[in-house]
């Protein structure tokens, strides 16, 4: 996705591509395009790789990008195909997002994963050796901890966090060297969940419920460890050991959700938006939620706050 913004200051916008509506995304791709928003993040359930492929025939200027493909779901080869394929066809618009993704989804890939580092190393070296398949694209890594932020500031074009601390960034982004978090080719990315709704209980009880799901995971309880979350996410750690994953819902605290989220009013958002970006978030991507479950209507929402 272009560095930096639009143009006119919008982020970019999530889309997954849910099973029966895989047409009906498209045309959302379309309108995201039409309305000028920076960029289209494909996550990562239902296909990524085949919804960018869609996203490359569908629309015709806007940049978007796998967000995440996890890199034990193919080959190295397949995806090095696929990838100069899609940076081939939509001249140059396609990002490669790769990360080692969570337990759940070894699970249903039927993998057992090595150490993330090394592997990441490995199949970034693996992947730019394939050259008989024409150019490649970019390569943005999923980055939580420091560690895997040093390593996408070494190896990567890119980085890119999810639910990542606003008060915990700028410490997060100095184990990159400056010169290459200055370089306007650098993606550095955040995917910031959102809410709209009328009643603000209601949208933080979305965004809490939707947060509690990462918080199952260690790799996000370890990163919000790091950033400053110890307790609760020790508390998290503690219910999930003893079978309470209705729980963790409670340990997600309002100090947490404001350094991870979005809501409000339209004004709200979009000055929180722009407080991302003051804090080194060069392009942050909106991942809209609604009460009602439907990415339509959390799609119509950020529409909507940012035609206000």
């Amino acid at each position: 996705m272009t560095n930096g913004t639009s143009g006119n200051g919008l982020p970019a916008l999530n889309l997954a591509a849910m099973p029966g509506q895989r047409l009906a995304t498209l045309e959302l791709a379309r309108e995201i395009e039409r309305r000028g928003f920076a960029g289209i993040s494909v996550a990562s359930p239902f296909g990524t790789i085949g919804q960018c492929a869609g996203l490359a025939f569908a629309t015709q200027r806007i940049d978007f990008a796998s967000a995440i493909a996890p890199i034990y779901a193919e080959t190295v080869d397949e995806f090095a195909q696929s990838a100069a394929y899609l940076h081939e066809v939509s001249a140059g618009r396609f990002q490669f997002g790769i990360g080692i993704a969570h337990g759940p989804a070894y699970v249903r890939m039927g993998v057992t994963p090595g150490k993330p580092l090394g592997d990441v190393r490995a199949f970034v070296s693996k992947f730019r050796a394939c050259t008989e398949y024409g150019p490649l694209p970019p390569v943005i890594l999923a980055t939580l901890r420091k560690r895997m932020a040093a390593l996408a500031g070494e190896i990567g074009d890119g980085m890119l966090f999810s639910s990542g601390c606003l008060s915990h960034m700028a410490e997060s982004l100095n184990v990159v060297p400056a010169a290459k978090r200055e370089d306007p080719a650098f993606f550095i990315g955040n995917r910031v969940r959102v809410c709209f709704d009328a009643d603000p209980a209601v949208a933080k009880a979305v965004l809490r419920k939707t947060m509690s799901h990462y918080a199952l995971m260690p790799n996000y309880r370890n990163y919000w460890i790091e950033a400053g979350y110890g307790d609760e996410m020790r508390d998290a750690a503690a219910a999930v050991a003893e079978n309470r994953p209705d729980d963790v819902v409670n340990c997600i605290s309002d100090r947490l959700l404001d350094d991870t989220t979005l809501r409000g009013s339209p004004s709200q958002v979009r000055d929180g938006v722009e407080a991302w970006r003051a804090a080194g978030i060069k392009n942050p991507i909106l991942v809209p939620l609604s009460a009602d479950g439907k990415q339509t209507t959390a799609l119509r929402d950020v529409f909507a706050a940012y035609a206000s």
